[in-house]
């Protein structure tokens, strides 16, 4: 392993930060986690007498977020993981674009200038493959492709990349997510049709034929770490695609997945036109695979599985509840 680091996370008690840390702490580093716990705290709580765990309540849009909330008798940060945002195209809607842009791109360049003014030497930044939007004839995007959002979410993350990119920053421009995490979310594809199967024996699907690309959660923790270990001279200004081609999936394919471990669901399909993310898209994850070595652990067969097992054993025990949203509607 590693030198043992000093690691900011901003948006550590979401979906993948609670996982990050988890993961950052097992591996000998020290953590800041700051998050202002809109979907509350619960995620941290195993952390919190862990010796180098320190936890800061703050909004990442305010001025000194990051140099208020760091522990005065540790080194300075020697990377920071942002994650904090309105997360998804629901989540930017239903908020509207001046607390977006607000949150995903006016907060990014806030916390890379604290960043900066503190000498941190590598920040590593979530986007999503919503940039990309469509893919062009079908065929799979690249990191070099032209970016095409469809949603205000994925402006907003293109704007943040196009601030950090000139400034060395490291993006990952993840897939769409899966699996259980210390804060579950279940207003993503995968989870929620296992949950509305599971519930209600019964899946509502519209835009049935568009392909998408998933990850798991945890696959996409160890490809942030993969970002940490890296020679900084090579991933510095960087992009990567962080997926994987196994998991490109037309939402069919989802639901087939998902009627194999509940047999009993009913299936019907919808039309629908509507101004949010209409992304149909393959993508390529060969660069990631090539320059870092990546590859992905867990299929989404094992993910509907993960779900599946979690909720029959009462795990979760509130999931429909709103603290396990980042939106209170989905498009299925």
């Amino acid at each position: 392993m590693s030198e043992p680091k000093h690691i900011v996370v901003t948006g550590g008690a979401g979906y993948i930060g609670s996982l990050l840390t988890a993961q950052l702490l097992q591996l000998g580093h020290r953590v800041t986690v700051i998050d202002d716990l809109l979907f509350g705290g619960e995620s941290l709580l195993t952390f919190f007498s862990h010796p180098n765990f320190h936890f800061a309540k703050a909004d990442v849009t305010e001025a000194r977020s990051l140099r208020d909330s760091l522990p005065r008798n540790w080194p300075r940060p020697d990377a920071v993981f942002h994650l904090a945002g309105i997360v998804g195209f629901p989540a930017c809607q239903a908020v509207g674009k001046q607390a977006a842009w607000r949150y995903n791109v006016d907060a990014t360049k806030n916390i890379h200038e604290q960043a900066e003014n503190l000498q941190v030497s590598r920040f590593v930044f979530a986007s999503t493959y919503s940039a990309y939007g469509l893919s062009v004839e079908g065929r799979p995007v690249t990191e070099e492709s032209p970016l095409n959002p469809q949603s205000l979410y994925a402006e907003t993350k293109i704007a943040a990349e196009e601030f950090l990119l000139p400034q060395g920053a490291l993006i990952f421009r993840l897939a769409t997510l899966y699996g259980i995490s210390p804060r579950t979310r279940f207003d993503l594809i995968v989870n929620q049709f296992v949950l509305d199967a599971f519930t209600r024996r019964q899946l509502l699907i519209y835009q049935r034929g568009y392909s998408r690309s998933f990850v798991h959660v945890l696959d996409v923790v160890h490809g942030l770490l993969m970002g940490l270990v890296a020679p900084n001279e090579k991933v510095r200004g960087q992009i990567y695609n962080l997926g994987t081609d196994d998991g490109n999936y037309t939402k069919d394919q989802i639901v087939q997945l998902v009627i194999k471990r509940l047999p009993e669901t009913f299936v019907e399909y919808k039309d629908l036109t509507f101004g949010g993310d209409m992304r149909d898209i393959t993508v390529s994850f060969e660069k990631i695979r090539r320059e870092l070595g990546f590859k992905a652990t867990l299929t989404v067969d094992d993910g509907v599985r993960e779900v599946v097992n979690a909720l029959r054993l009462g795990l979760i025990r509130e999931p429909q509840h709103e603290r396990y949203r980042n939106a209170q509607f989905i498009v299925q």
